[in-house]
């Protein structure tokens, strides 16, 4: 299984600060400030998830622009191998999003994920019954991609002292962290079962791609007229798998697909981020 094919604002901020430990990078442009706990909607405690104790905590950052929004960050147990942006679906950052976050900390990076929803209304989080699906995809198409990417690029931003950067996204966000390839300056890039739009700009760094062969949102045939025009990306296809196999929330998870895509994934960080020489045929 899994097989390989190949800051409009006045106010400034000093040249960097600290949250959780981390040394944070603030530049003009975007901004980040000290967590605000009663200005947003509340959400959820993230360490309320069964089984699980969260290593992050909302924070609020500022967009190119001058939007606020906020961003789900995660600092790891020791000096950061690197930093992972993750890109959420189109369910906000639920507590999936932030578990996956956690999960990148937990390997030694620092993990941010923007709510890229709070262009819309604050502290949208979905499940994944089929209204919810709708929801999610309304929110969706209300939102700019010019918009999306002040706020991703203002998440790199924020991470950049923890050294190399990553985008790792999921359907949507798989989408967004292929554009975030080809626009950001990162240093590689994670699709999970995400469809690039057709744009005609190629990637300026290695992008790895995990498809399932069951998904019906993404067909063989468009894999391969991906494949095609990115002849330069590391793709797997897993044989089996439907759309959103990652998730343990969803019906369509696949514990191996995901776990195999998951050791793949942390290897070419491993690589790109932290330089390491990664002895598998995974990356």
């Amino acid at each position: 299984m899994g097989t390989r094919r190949g800051r409009k604002s006045g106010k400034t901020a000093p040249d960097s600060l600290r949250y959780m430990g981390l040394a944070l990078e603030a530049k003009p442009g975007p901004l980040w400030h000290r967590p605000r706990r009663r200005r947003y909607p509340a959400r959820p405690d993230p360490a309320a998830r069964e089984g699980c104790s969260a290593m992050g905590d909302f924070t609020t950052l500022m967009a190119r622009d001058g939007h606020e929004f906020q961003a789900y960050l995660a600092a790891p147990p020791g000096r950061p191998r690197g930093a992972v942006v993750v890109l959420q679906e189109i369910f906000g950052v639920n507590r999936h999003i932030r578990s996956v976050a956690d999960g990148f900390a937990a390997e030694g990076y620092t993990a941010i994920a923007p709510a890229l929803f709070d262009r819309i209304r604050r502290g949208i989080e979905l499940g994944y019954s089929a209204p919810e699906i709708e929801e999610g995809r309304g929110y969706k198409q209300q939102l700019q991609p010019e918009q999306t990417m002040k706020d991703i690029a203002a998440a790199v931003a924020v991470v950049r002292h923890s050294g190399r950067i990553a985008t790792v996204g999921y359907c949507w966000g798989g989408a967004l962290s292929y554009r975030a390839a080809c626009e950001q300056p990162i240093a590689c890039a994670v699709v999970y079962y995400g469809k690039p739009p057709d744009t005609g700009a190629t990637p300026r760094c290695p992008v790895m791609y995990h498809f399932g062969s069951a998904d019906k949102s993404i067909p063989l045939t468009e894999i391969a007229r991906l494949e095609a025009a990115h002849p330069q990306g590391i793709f797997y296809v897993y044989d089996g798998a439907g759309h959103g196999f990652n998730c343990d929330l969803r019906p369509s998870y696949d514990a191996d697909a995901a776990a195999l895509a998951r050791r793949r994934t942390l290897d070419f960080l491993a690589s790109r981020l932290a330089g390491e020489n990664i002895a598998s045929d995974r990356c």
